[in-house]
């Protein structure tokens, strides 16, 4: 795949959860609703970091340096290969704890692949999905 691709749809993800993505550790991305998006997408780090003590102890965890993790950048790919209501073992794959995975939804992800070098997106998020790489009228810049 060559980047950017200007037909790639992209997902803002705050740190750590975009960096525990690409290390194949979070193989769950947990949302309040399903999504019909299967295949690739780009991950964007979004420009602040999630807010929620789970997103500090999953860093801790996995030993992630909060400071130097890349935001406000197209960093990598994933597959979304399906998406279904969680189950409490699900929280294990989302790094989260099972209090916040009851009554979500739960986006399966599958090979993550992390860009050698992070792009910025030409335009930038105006929702949870967006084009980094064209208008939203479908026009490549």
């Amino acid at each position: 795949m060559q980047h950017p691709d200007h037909d790639l749809i992209a997902l803002g993800i705050r740190q750590p959860w975009v960096e525990l993505i690409l290390r194949g550790a979070k193989t769950i991305e947990v949302r309040s609703t399903g999504t019909r998006v299967r295949g690739p997408i780009y991950l964007y780090a979004s420009k602040k970091p999630a807010k929620i003590p789970a997103a500090r102890a999953a860093a801790r965890r996995f030993d992630l340096d909060w400071e130097t993790l890349p935001m406000g950048q197209i960093v990598g790919t994933v597959e979304i290969i399906d998406a279904a209501r969680c189950e409490p073992h699900d929280a294990r794959s989302a790094c989260l704890p099972r209090s916040l995975v009851r009554d979500m939804w739960g986006w399966r992800l599958a090979n993550p692949v992390r860009l050698s070098e992070p792009l910025e997106p030409r335009f930038l998020p105006y929702g949870v999905w967006f084009y980094p790489y064209r208008r939203r009228n479908g026009r490549p810049d």
